[in-house]
């Protein structure tokens, strides 16, 4: 068994826990989220409300598992090391992305801008799956979740903008 050094385990900890907490902050900052989105006219499709914590939790964690796989990569190209770089960037830069995203939409009710930032997130969320790709396949795959619940969460956006 691979003897799991302090330095990893600490970056191992931060890396999960960093999504978890912008997750939490911005559900805060967002306030009564999920018994704003039950007033909504719901568009079909739309899941209810208690399975977006859970879901959110489960994504949190696989971002969180994906960046570790990223930021751990040791690619031994140049092109390799500019793309865990190019990932790792993009990465944070979703993350800001979705830790607005819930506050323009539950809080500030901006539901077309919301959706629009929530397009850029998605196109960032790309960027980082394109670029991880190159260095760590398995943090690619851990991302597949988030790109298709974005996706829907895109749908369910634009969808509540047009009835509400």
């Amino acid at each position: 068994m691979k003897k799991i050094d302090v330095r990893t385990g600490v970056t191992f900890f931060v890396c999960v826990l960093l999504p978890l907490i912008v997750g939490v902050i911005s559900s805060l900052i967002s306030g009564e989220a999920m018994s704003q989105f039950s007033e909504f006219n719901q568009p079909p499709l739309s899941p209810p409300g208690w399975l977006f914590p859970i879901a959110w939790t489960i994504l949190y964690l696989l971002m969180g598992l994906a960046s570790f796989y990223i930021y751990t990569a040791q690619p031994e190209t140049v092109e390799g090391k500019k793309c865990r770089v190019n990932a790792i960037t993009y990465y944070l830069v979703q993350l800001i992305f979705n830790f607005g995203w819930s506050i323009f939409f539950f809080r500030l009710q901006v539901h077309v801008f919301s959706f629009v930032w929530l397009c850029i997130m998605w196109f960032f969320i790309l960027l980082t799956m394109y670029h991880s790709f190159k260095v760590s396949k398995i943090a690619t795959f851990l991302l597949v979740p988030y790109i298709l619940w974005s996706t829907f969460a895109g749908y369910l956006n634009i969808m509540i903008a047009i009835l509400n």
